[in-house]
């Protein structure tokens, strides 16, 4: 099956099971599948069925005697009892000859059962396949357009290699046929011509009169090429055969209003591959795509919201026609759920990953998810997920009492679903938790089994979202521990006794109970238990010994679970080595528990948006997952958001002139960011030579930052691997001179602020942002700059810690980047970080580390190390860090330079609404160690000649054109590593602008 066949195609219109979607644009007649369709399609009276209940034996004989008989009426009669026994599984490939000779006839019914007896039997007969090759040349060249289009359309179908090379001059007349039915049917062929034989039609030009179709004149052979093309590009991902421009969108644009449904959908899905060049082309797409929401056909309706989504990612939020796409995206998702309950699964399935990406869209549609009495279970179901991702303030009072009344239902897995609901609403909206918590005690008043246990299993989660808050229902919960049955909810039960026992008078009884059985629970339970014991153990010794012990040797002696054992042996150490340290151990305060545990991957989520519409979308997995023998399945991913930074010209990753010591070797390419992450050695690397002598009054470098165990959680080599940075092509610059050690006594030394370090007037840093949002990092939020002082690189951060426990023990660690960015020491925090509080570090680097070329170029992958876990995240540095102090050329030299560098590797950008003029930018520019060479002046136009030199000894000399009184800078770059222009562009506007 295809990757990307449409799933409204699959329930509401294809009943075959033919592979493609590509030939559903085409008649019915084109599925090579049930021949007893055909037959009805060809017009048969209802007395056809009689062709399909003869037994008689011996048939072969009289049957090849009707075919070659003299009448026409007897042949046809003849050739449609061949067909019937054909359907019902009969062989009648005996009579191959016989009906081949049928193919002479005017009569276009009974040419159509012949070819459809060809189709299935000339695989088996492929030497007397060849006998009809003549008939089907004869037919292409037919003066009635239906045999020509039936003519190439079964010469398409039929796979025999001995006849594709006498396809191929048929073809080529029929692709450009006077009739637009023939030229169709043609571009589909070609598709099936390539699937057959990839490199007969190459080789005969057929794909550059396919790419000359999308210039016809009628929409629908415009979307047969569009579709052929697709599917041959499919197989073959790096053929970029579908070559986009705006000339070719507008084309596409023109035939989508007149074209069939199908052919819509192909011209839709061949919109999302492109990506505009801005955000007033992705506007004009996207005004004319939006007429598309109104179509009656469901699968029209996704691929238009398929284009829509991917376009808005580069329209500016603060734009009117935004918040205007955003209203009309709304009432197409909401008519798609008045439909039958199978598309109104498909429907949802789709929203659901629209929410995710975008909930302003149906923020105001939540009562359209409400559940109705007469929905199966699996669109119930769907429902209440979207329900959850809706939710907010401003609705919750509603949700929840919807919620409350589908606690009541019949359907235990609906009403399962519902008391989980509740409780993942009090997760996420912190305001309406207390009124989820006393829905929930409702609840559990019913007294009906499964809603008691899932209540429990969601109050153990709001206990760990809200600590020291809703303790109080703790009561109503233990009158119910007899009637837990279900692993999940015992084990919940006995966590909130174990985690809150000094608060209840009998836990050591409660916890009792479960030991009686401990063999029979499950291991879920037993853990559990197991840890609850030893929590009630630290939190009362003296009435519990007997208990703890009991439990710890059914866990160790009596188990052969070797999970249990382990966790047995690792408590029975602690408590009789170190009952403190278990105490710190086991007792640890907890982080938060986040409010949506079940998002999609972010990166995920983007793929899975470009396939809005296909299977991919209702498994919520990438095609490549669930596609077998797909060939090269290519990643899609949502185009760069407005203001990003990111252009459609960035530096191509797989260009040879890479950024390196001169001369400019080539960059490794990058690899699968999580793999190099996780073998990341958290300390900081060791530079060659021998190591400085430790100050006498600083154990910093004998103490392990990482809090210990960090080099088995990642693979590293905590002791400073001297392998760090071999082998990576790093350039062997050495770190500055005036570094101190790594291992020195604090903040103040580590920059050497009592000395003459400055930053030079005027130099540029950027803004602080936001690097790791404290809901993806457990209460960790990390906003930052980098900044040059002094020839020093720094990483400038704020550490804030949003969680309700203290954070120490941190540690940094960058993945190989383009630069060989490297921390020149530990992230010195010397002291824990308390809830709420921010503290702020500057990170000194280096340059001496592994090497990678990243895309964006700049772009640096980070992981940092606290207490409570290891959490990534990734930001891009302004190149213009980089620029270091001895970057002035002398003039002959530059003049030399500028000759030498081929033109091909020079870039010319425009920098708009700039208002200094050439002094002031020259100064500006100065500042961040960008050197003007020299200054002349043409025709009242100012040219600044200037060069600057990156950290890996890469030049690049620049060209700064400022007219007076004009706001609009051009500049023109020339490197011999041209991947860099863009980058040193961008950090010349940001320069002058700022």
């Amino acid at each position: 099956m295809k990757a990307d066949v449409d799933v409204f195609a699959n329930v509401t219109q294809s009943k075959d099971g033919s592979k493609n979607r590509v030939w559903e644009g085409t008649k019915a007649i084109t599925a090579p599948c049930s021949p007893v369709t055909e037959n009805r399609q060809f017009g048969s009276k209802m007395t056809d069925s009689k062709y399909f209940t003869t037994t008689k034996k011996g048939e072969i004989f009289e049957l090849k005697a009707e075919l070659n008989s003299d009448k026409k009426e007897k042949k046809k009669e003849a050739v449609k009892k061949v067909i019937a026994s054909m359907t019902v599984g009969k062989d009648v490939s005996a009579l191959f000859p016989d009906v081949v000779n049928c193919m002479q006839t005017d009569n276009l019914e009974l040419k159509k059962l012949v070819y459809l007896y060809l189709m299935n039997y000339a695989k088996s007969q492929p030497d007397m396949a060849i006998m009809a090759v003549n008939t089907f040349v004869k037919d292409c060249e037919d003066p009635n357009p239906l045999i020509r289009a039936l003519a190439v359309r079964t010469m398409g179908c039929i796979r025999v290699d001995k006849i594709t090379e006498y396809l191929c001059e048929p073809l080529r007349k029929c692709l450009k046929d006077e009739d637009p039915y023939v030229r169709k049917t043609a571009a589909v062929c070609v598709a099936k011509l390539h699937d057959i034989n990839a490199q007969l039609v190459e080789d005969q030009g057929f794909l550059d009169t396919l790419k000359d179709l999308i210039s016809d004149s009628n929409p629908m052979v415009v979307a047969n090429a569009v579709a052929a093309l697709s599917e041959i590009a499919e197989s073959h991902p790096n053929s970029n055969l579908l070559d986009l421009n705006p000339q070719t969108i507008n084309k596409l644009l023109t035939a989508l209003n007149e074209c069939t449904e199908w052919g819509q959908i192909f011209i839709l899905d061949c919109l999302a591959n492109y990506t505009p060049r801005d955000d007033r082309e992705s506007q004009s797409i996207c005004e004319r795509v939006t007429p598309r929401l109104s179509h009656a056909n469901s699968a029209v309706v996704l691929s238009a919201v398929k284009v829509l989504m991917k376009f808005m990612e580069m329209l500016p939020k603060d734009l009117d026609y935004y918040g205007t796409l955003l209203k009309k995206l709304a009432p197409p998702l909401v008519t798609l759920l008045s439909a039958e309950p199978e598309l109104q699964y498909v429907a949802l399935r789709n929203i659901n990953l629209i929410v995710q990406r975008r909930p302003e869209i149906l923020k105001h549609e939540m009562k359209v998810f409400f559940v109705k009495y007469n929905d199966p279970i699996y669109v119930k179901l769907e429902k209440l997920d979207i329900m959850i991702r809706l939710a907010s303030q401003a609705n919750i009072a509603q949700v929840l009492a919807e919620l409350k009344e589908y606690a009541t239902e019949v359907d235990v897995d609906f009403v399962r679903k519902a008391v989980r609901a509740i409780g993942r609403c009090a997760i996420k909206v912190e305001q309406s938790a207390e009124r989820c918590v006393s829905t929930l005690l409702d609840l559990i008043q019913t007294k009906v089994n499964y809603v008691v246990q899932e209540a429990i299993v969601v109050i153990k989660d709001i206990f760990r979202k809200y600590p020291n808050k809703y303790e109080s229902v703790i009561a109503t919960l233990c009158e119910n521990l007899d009637s837990l049955d279900e692993p999940e909810a015992r084990a919940a039960m006995i966590w909130i006794v174990g985690e809150y026992a000094e608060r209840i008078d009998n836990a050591d009884e409660l916890l009792e109970s479960f030991l009686e059985g401990f063999h029979d629970e499950s291991t879920q339970v037993q853990l559990q238990l197991l840890t609850a014991i030893v929590k009630l153990f630290l939190k009362k010794p003296t009435e519990t010994q007997e208990l703890v012990q009991q439990v710890l040797s059914l866990a160790t002696q009596d188990s052969d679970n070797p999970d249990l054992r382990d966790r047995g042996y690792i408590y029975w150490r602690l408590l009789s080595t170190d009952p403190v340290a278990a105490k710190e151990v086991v007792l640890a305060e907890k982080p938060l528990i986040s409010e949506e545990t079940d998002l999609i991957e972010p990166t995920l989520l983007e793929e899975l948006i470009c396939h809005i519409g296909t299977l991919a979308s209702v498994y919520h997995k990438p095609p490549s997952a669930f596609v077998e023998g797909s060939r090269g399945v290519q990643h899609k991913r949502l185009p760069g958001s407005a203001g990003s930074g990111e252009s459609a010209d960035s530096p191509d990753t797989g260009s040879a002139a890479g950024v390196s010591e001169a001369p400019p070797a080539v960059i490794p390419s990058q690899g699968d960011l999580l793999g190099d992450l996780l073998n990341l050695d958290l300390t900081p690397p060791t530079t060659s030579g021998p190591p400085p002598a430790p100050s006498s009054g600083m154990q910093m470098g004998a103490m392990d930052l990482l809090g210990g165990g960090l080099d088995s959680l990642l693979g590293g080599d905590l002791g400073g691997s001297p392998a760090m940075g071999a082998g990576f092509g790093a350039p062997p610059t050495a770190m500055p001179a005036s570094f101190p050690p790594p291992v020195s006594g604090g903040l103040d030394d580590l920059f050497d602020l009592g000395g003459s370090v400055g930053m030079p007037m005027g130099a540029y840093s950027p803004p602080k942002s936001i690097w790791l949002p404290a809901m993806k990092a457990k209460g960790l939020e990390i906003s930052g700059t980098f900044a040059r002082r002094a020839g020093v690189i720094q990483m400038e951060m704020t550490l804030t810690n949003k969680a309700m426990s203290i954070m120490t023990d941190f540690a940094i660690q960058f993945n190989r980047n383009s630069f060989g960015l490297a921390p020149a020491g530990p992230l010195q925090v010397l002291t824990p970080v308390g809830p709420n509080q921010s503290i702020e570090v500057a990170l000194p680097l280096s340059t001496v580390g592994p090497v990678m070329k990243m895309e964006p170029l700049t772009n640096l992958q980070v992981a940092v190390k606290n207490n409570i876990d290891v959490f990534y995240f990734s930001s891009q540095y302004p190149i213009s860090m980089l620029f270091v102090e001895d970057g002035k050329m002398e003039r002959q030299v530059f003049l030399a330079t500028w000759k030498d560098i081929p033109n091909d590797n020079e870039a010319q950008f425009q920098i708009k609404d700039c208002h200094l003029n050439s002094d002031a930018a020259s100064s500006k520019l100065q500042g961040s160690n960008v050197f003007t060479i020299a200054k002349r002046t043409v025709e009242g136009q100012d040219m600044l000649y200037q060069s600057m030199k990156l950290t890996n000894g890469i030049w690049v000399l620049a060209e700064l054109r400022v007219q007076a009184g004009n706001p609009n800078y051009t500049v023109s770059l020339k490197c011999r590593a041209p991947e860099v222009s863009q980058c040193v562009f961008q950090s010349y506007e940001a320069m002058l602008k700022n």
